[in-house]
């Protein structure tokens, strides 16, 4: 009795025809998933952009109030309407002066300042140079 070949003529055709079909639909369905990402990337960007559309409508709406620049003024300003009595409250130990001057005594001078940034510049890290190092080195390299 003779042996039949595992792999006959009518079945090597199938495998053809299957093959050319699974290949003909995969740039099909690869398009198709890449669309449905970029839709659903495409909605999220629109809830998003549809949500600072309402924030930005009600702060317009708030902006309409007649009373909210009065009241913008008065809190970030501390501003007196006509006829107001407006009260500056200090603190009871502390003139202006002294205040300015504890104020202006915490801050290093600007020169100090350009010089950090010029020490953090050299060292490439954005960081204050070593203070035991030499920064400033003369013609001859020492």
């Amino acid at each position: 009795m003779a042996k039949r070949p595992q792999l006959t003529g009518r079945a090597a055709i199938l495998a053809v025809v299957v093959c050319a079909i699974a290949m003909s639909l995969a740039y099909p369905v690869r398009e198709y998933i890449a669309n449905r990402r970029n839709i659903a990337a495409l909605e999220e960007q629109k809830a998003q952009v549809e949500a600072e559309r309402q924030a930005l409508a009600e702060e317009s709406r708030r902006i309409s109030d007649p009373n909210w620049a009065k009241r913008t003024a008065k809190e970030r300003l501390h501003y007196c309407g006509h006829g107001e009595k407006c009260y500056v409250v200090t603190r009871p130990d502390a003139s202006p002066q002294k205040v300015a001057a504890q104020e202006q005594a915490d801050m290093p001078p600007w020169y100090q300042t350009l010089w950090e940034s010029i020490e953090a510049a050299d060292t490439g890290k954005g960081q204050k140079a070593p203070t035991g190092e030499k920064t400033i080195r003369d013609k001859s390299g020492k």
